[in-house]
């Protein structure tokens, strides 16, 4: 019986660096977030393209609400983590408040109220960790 792999090649999403990167948790740190999930994107895309093209701009959508979160509800920076996975990709985001994130009610007509809300919804997975330090917000998405 061989005991080696059965192929000499990488999975195609293995080829592409995971996303670090730091901000420091101004509003324009909001579109900071969103460009660099943007190129990680891109990169993702031309070694394993989405198996449907929605999976892309849900990615982002999720990008933006925790980082927005992360700008209104924890002061200072926040760190955003990406990396793929062999269906899909992992989100991390870090800010400083050790405030678990909860639901708030969507009231239409007021600003607010949804954002966590979307992330449940377009999420397969969502957990947040909290640490002396802060919270990590982890989440996974289908690609």
């Amino acid at each position: 019986m061989a005991t080696e792999p059965r192929w000499d090649k990488a999975w195609p999403f293995e080829t592409v660096e995971a996303l670090v990167a730091d901000f420091g948790g101004d509003l324009p740190d909001v579109t900071g977030a969103r460009l660099a999930a943007e190129e990680f994107l891109r990169r993702l895309a031309r070694a394993s393209p989405p198996t449907s093209p929605e999976y892309w701009n849900d990615i982002l959508l999720v990008v933006d609400e925790l980082a927005a979160n992360a700008v209104q509800y924890a002061p200072g920076p926040f760190g955003l983590r990406m990396r793929p996975t062999y269906d899909g990709v992992h989100v991390t985001l870090h800010d400083t408040s050790t405030t678990p994130p909860a639901p708030r009610p969507f009231k239409p007509g007021q600003s607010g109220g949804i954002g966590w809300h979307l992330v449940h919804t377009l999420c397969h997975q969502v957990s947040v960790v909290v640490q002396p330090d802060g919270k990590d917000v982890h989440v996974f998405l289908p690609w």
